[in-house]
């Protein structure tokens, strides 16, 4: 036993449970990747005032779960809790937007960091794919990337997840709505952590989870109430367009989003198999971030899928993925000019394309066999002096228990034909 063990809140991906992460990397971003979003892969941490500029000084992210240090030179930085930020300073910084072709399409794949409360579906390190679409106003945008979360989970075989769906107004119109909220919560019976986050960001409290808070707020003024026209506008277009492509919704007027960058159109994916925490993806509208980290004024929509909670919906629903085979042909020499022939066969084998693993160590055929077995390869190769001296390797089915002799120089093609 290691003395060390993964830090609290955290986990280690191992095989074979680590394929099912892959295949859920690879299901996520393979929408993305046909409809024009390029990768982009940014640092694992960031100067510490663009988190708190962009995802909000007010949120829990920011006042008390980011992973924040000094280095040697006197810099505050932060492990990135979310991917949103870094992605548009990474593009601010490159200057993409200056291209001539918005908007600029992104996806990205990496690990998160929150200090929480460890718990199922909540960890300190999670893992994230998520999409940006930047520098365009455009409700087709805000559906297509709804839309193609949406695919991207039913390719995965998920069928009990939910898209909620709300509209947090503009500039123009949710300061009206702002202020009559804050008069609102003003008469509630409220701790004084919550009252301080009135005077920040009052639609923080509505996305409060206790229930002696969201018992008080049954009465509380509605967004939907306060939309200007062109945001009622936009948020109908962006219904219109998810319907018309088949993908089901619902409206959530209480959705707000724990980011305080968020406009217009916001939306989550939750799953009802997940217990307290259900969602397993989300995002929206961020109009204004851009100009709140110092860049000029690019609106933007986006969203990030939880890797991890995916995972857990795929076992909640009794869902198996078809992964590929780790090992699909396994070398057993006896004797070492086997051993060398054999090696060069498996070379050859895995250049052609076929997953190919070998007998290393010198092991016994009892335990050379014991070994293919485990790997799960569909067939073994087993050759001895006296194959080689007759120019053949015997092929052996592993789940029909045949084996037949095989030219050593047909030994490729004969495989590559049988696995099709």
């Amino acid at each position: 036993m290691s003395t060390f063990q993964a830090p609290k809140g955290t986990y280690d991906l191992t095989p074979p449970r680590s394929a099912t992460f892959l295949a859920v990397r690879e299901a996520i971003s393979a929408p993305l990747r046909d409809s024009g979003y390029g990768y982009i892969e940014t640092p694992g941490f960031e100067n510490v005032e663009l988190f708190a500029r962009g995802v909000g000084e007010s949120t829990d992210i920011v006042t008390k779960e980011m992973y924040t240090l000094t280095t040697k030179g006197g810099d505050q930085l932060a492990l990135r809790p979310e991917g949103t930020a870094s992605v548009l300073r990474a593009a601010l910084e490159a200057n993409l937007h200056k291209a001539g072709n918005l908007p600029v399409k992104l996806w990205y794949s990496g690990s998160y960091y929150r200090y929480e409360r460890p718990q199922a579906g909540r960890y300190r390190h999670f893992s994230q794919v998520g999409a940006e679409a930047i520098g365009t106003e455009d409700p087709a945008l805000d559906a297509e990337l709804i839309i193609l979360a949406d695919q991207a989970y039913r390719a995965l075989g998920l069928r009990q997840f939910r898209i909620l769906l709300n509209s947090l107004g503009d500039k123009e119109c949710r300061p009206v709505y702002r202020e009559a909220l804050q008069t609102f919560l003003r008469d509630l019976d409220l701790d004084e952590e919550t009252r301080r986050r009135i005077e920040i960001n009052p639609l923080r409290v509505l996305d409060d989870k206790r229930a002696d808070v969201q018992k008080q707020l049954t009465d509380a003024p509605k967004l939907r109430d306060y939309l200007c026209d062109a945001c009622k506008a936009y948020h109908e277009e962006v219904r219109a367009l998810i319907t018309a492509a088949g993908v089901a919704f619902e409206d959530d007027e209480k959705l707000v989003r724990g980011l305080d960058y968020y406009t217009r159109t916001t939306f989550e994916f939750v799953h009802d198999g997940l217990g307290s925490q259900s969602a397993v993806g989300g995002g929206g509208r961020y109009d204004g971030l851009s100009e709140m980290i110092g860049g000029p004024e690019l609106p933007s929509v986006g969203w990030a899928l939880g890797v991890d909670r995916t995972v857990l919906a795929l076992e909640a629903e009794g869902v198996e993925l078809d992964l590929p085979a780790v090992t699909s042909v396994y070398a057993v020499p006896l004797g070492e000019e086997a051993r060398r022939v054999l090696f060069g066969v498996v070379t050859e084998l895995r250049r052609a394309g076929i997953a190919a693993d070998f007998a290393f160590g010198g092991r016994g055929l009892k335990g050379a066999m014991k070994s293919a077995n485990r790997s799960g390869a569909r067939y073994t190769l087993v050759a001895g002096e006296r194959d080689l001296a007759e120019g053949v390797v015997q092929l052996k089915d592993m789940e029909s228990g045949e084996q037949t002799a095989v030219p050593l120089t047909e030994t490729a093609a004969e495989l590559a034909k049988r696995l099709g």
